[in-house]
């Protein structure tokens, strides 16, 4: 559990830290649509390489990304299997009752690249972005459903209060499982069921410890004279710059670069003839 970055800020002076939160919350929203509009080849393989570029612009450890892909290697790989058994195809060999077909290979690898491609863009953004920015970004985009009587202060509050205490729940779980592991408790042998009761002895406390967290916050709130959005001013008020309108011009280019890596058929074609036009100049 404690592989999982998801909710935790990493502190650096880098051009993603310094961008607009709303700016970044769109183009993690385009490009997670993006991620699973790539079929083929060129457009994945342009997907993994826009994801690493803004990897290297975040400037955050590449361990740290390592460590949060640890926690959904099992995910990635039953996704994998599935897709490798059930697609249909030229077939490549059978496994007893089972046929593993070349398509399938092909979009099993599609499927685990979409998602560390979708785990990675996430932890990017909540990396570069601290809870304050999040919520503030929420509030602003989701502003035009005041219209329709929605609480937006209180929900984007909401949202990010849950995200920022994720790590801090893992936390508290690994302190529980030490605690009951000190006490004699067998947590991780035996089968299935054995392994799930297991689990109760840690589910309760952790709800416990859940609860009066959030009973201590409520009351914090209250005694600074917490109330809704109405009248509240920013310390820090966002605005638009150049490099915001910049990062978003650069990545709505890659963005329709994969789509049109997607929508052309004859895409060696197109990448032959790119080439050439490109070696003209050279």
């Amino acid at each position: 559990m404690s592989d999982i970055t998801l909710g935790q800020y990493y502190h650096q002076k880098s051009l993603l830290h310094r961008m607009d939160a709303r700016v970044k919350m769109m183009l993690m929203i385009g490009y997670i649509v993006i991620i699973f509009l790539a079929n083929n080849l060129p457009s994945v393989l342009l997907m993994g390489l826009c994801t690493l570029f803004y990897i290297a612009l975040s400037k955050v450890p590449l361990r740290l990304y390592f460590k949060g892909l640890g926690a959904i290697w099992f995910l990635v790989l039953l996704t994998a299997i599935l897709n490798c058994l059930y697609v249909p195809g030229h077939e490549l060999f059978t496994i007893w009752k089972f046929t593993v077909t070349f398509e399938g290979v092909r979009q099993s690898c599609y499927v685990a690249a979409r998602l560390i491609c979708l785990i990675l863009i996430s932890s990017i953004l909540t990396f570069t972005t601290t809870p304050t920015e999040l919520t503030a970004a929420i509030e602003s985009l989701l502003s035009p459903l005041k219209l329709f009587g929605v609480k937006v202060h209180d929900l984007a509050m909401m949202m990010t209060i849950a995200l920022r205490f994720v790590p801090t729940l893992l936390e508290e779980t690994e302190k529980i499982m030490s605690a009951q592991k000190a006490r004699g408790a067998d947590i991780g042998s035996g089968g299935a069921f054995k392994r799930i009761k297991a689990v109760v002895p840690i589910l309760i406390p952790l709800f416990v410890s859940a609860f009066r967290r959030a009973y201590d916050l409520a009351l914090a709130m209250e005694c600074r004279c917490y109330t809704d959005g109405k009248g509240r001013t920013k310390l820090n008020p966002m605005k638009i710059k150049f490099r915001d309108v910049a990062g978003f011009i650069v990545a709505s280019a890659l963005a329709a670069g994969i789509i049109l890596l997607r929508t052309v058929p004859h895409w060696r074609v197109l990448i032959a003839g790119a080439g050439e036009f490109i070696g003209r100049f050279l």
